[in-house]
């Protein structure tokens, strides 16, 4: 090889589940291209009205593109298909595979000759591991779930064998957060470092000094997961005012259980969301997420949190500095936690501050030192971990579902 060709950039192509609407593992892969803006964009499928940000860049999709339009954003249709497409991918001129996961996109196979596979994880796949016993509560087809809670067990077993063997092309795994490192430790035994995501911290933060008003404030998906009943619930009972922004399968039963003191808000302009999150007194987050990037914005706003004390949550928030935590998803421990935190005085710079080691600069210069510096041009292929022994069954029914925040369930 020559001097030049080993000092010579490398070719790199990003990898990413599907792109059909903007959510955070979309921003996730708008912030890869900032950050390696000649690596093209591969996916399965591709909505460029759900996700008009990648208009303009160099999108490549897979033979899944050419089903009926009514049929190829279903992303639960196809998890049979999905791994065959990004298989079928042509990426045999990158040196580096830089995948965007927390479906199928990490089955895409290098094709060079010691080429690198690095695959950012958002979550080994939430309905086969993590969050099966939620997913099986609801498994989102409607009339047909009894039908699909029935072959639902045979059916995840044989897809987390094939999960796993997909991750044997992966030489090194990147999580956005500790709770999906440990995941990834206990699911795939596979190691990973921590890169948390980006989150546009300049968007929220205040200009000038924000006159906090007298209300708590939920934004999110009102589904089953994310446990805003909890937050509706608790300042009901204990007549506090609460702006709930968003809307979700939830929304007609959390009006029903909310009292004359909630106000719910659904299509709202940017401007207006902004003074929410600035001048309310604290989000309240009773869910439990991979990482949550709407607490992060949150802080960035000069807003406390106060949050279910698990999952992504442990990674940007402390107790009494920047908001405070919650024990068990139960209204009478978020009521206490709402106590608590009416005894603290929360300085607005402070907590705008603790946002800042979570923005998308940072998470551009991390990510390039990550993939450029500790990349071995020479390591080959990984070695194939022992995954970890499977049950003789999936386990049985437990209580919530998730989606991806960054977070979307497939």
């Amino acid at each position: 090889m020559s001097e030049t060709e080993e000092t010579s950039s490398p070719e790199i192509a990003i990898v990413c589940d599907w792109l059909t609407n903007m959510g955070g593992a979309e921003r996730v892969v708008l912030a890869m291209h900032e950050a390696f803006p000649d690596a093209p964009i591969f996916t399965s499928v591709f909505n460029p009205e759900g996700c008009p940000a990648f208009l303009g860049l160099d999108v490549r999709t897979t033979w899944l593109q050419k089903l009926p339009k009514s049929l190829r954003y279903k992303h639960q249709l196809w998890p049979v298909l999905r791994p065959a497409a990004f298989k079928k991918l042509d990426l045999k001129e990158y040196d580096i595979i830089l995948s965007s996961a927390s479906a199928e996109a990490k089955a895409v196979v290098t094709r060079k000759q010691m080429a690198m596979h690095i695959c950012y994880c958002h979550s080994p796949i939430r309905y086969y591991w993590s969050h099966y016993e939620e997913y099986m509560q609801n498994p989102g087809f409607g009339m047909l779930n009894p039908l699909v809670r029935l072959v639902m067990p045979a059916f995840v077993r044989w897809m987390r064998k094939r999960d796993l063997e997909s991750t044997h092309g992966v030489n090194r795994f990147i999580a956005n957060s500790h709770e999906v490192q440990r995941r990834i430790k206990e699911y795939y035994n596979r190691d990973s470092e921590v890169i948390f995501p980006p989150v546009d911290t300049n968007r929220l933060r205040p200009q000038a000094p924000v006159q906090k008003q007298d209300y708590y404030l939920v934004v999110g998906r009102q589904i089953p997961y994310k446990r805003l009943d909890l937050a509706v619930v608790a300042c009901s009972q204990l007549n506090k005012r609460l702006v709930v922004i968003g809307k979700g399968s939830e929304h007609e039963e959390l009006k029903r259980r909310g009292g004359a003191n909630v106000l719910f808000l659904e299509n709202i302009e940017d401007a207006d969301i902004t003074a929410y999150f600035q001048q309310a007194k604290a989000l309240i987050f009773p869910g439990r997420e991979d990482f949550g990037i709407t607490p992060v914005e949150a802080l960035s706003a000069g807003t406390p949190v106060i949050a279910y004390k698990n999952g992504g949550a442990l990674d940007y928030i402390q107790d009494g500095i920047n908001g405070v935590f919650f024990e068990s998803q139960t209204v009478d421990s978020l009521m206490a936690a709402i106590g608590r935190f009416e005894m603290i005085n929360f300085d607005p710079r402070t907590v705008s501050d603790s946002a800042e080691r979570f923005s998308t600069a940072r998470f551009i210069n991390e990510l390039r030192e990550s993939v450029l510096n500790h990349t071995n041009p020479n390591a080959g292929p990984p070695p194939a971990p022992q995954p970890p022994a499977l049950p003789p069954t999936p386990p049985k029914i437990g209580p919530i579902r998730p989606d991806d925040d960054g977070d979307v369930l497939v």
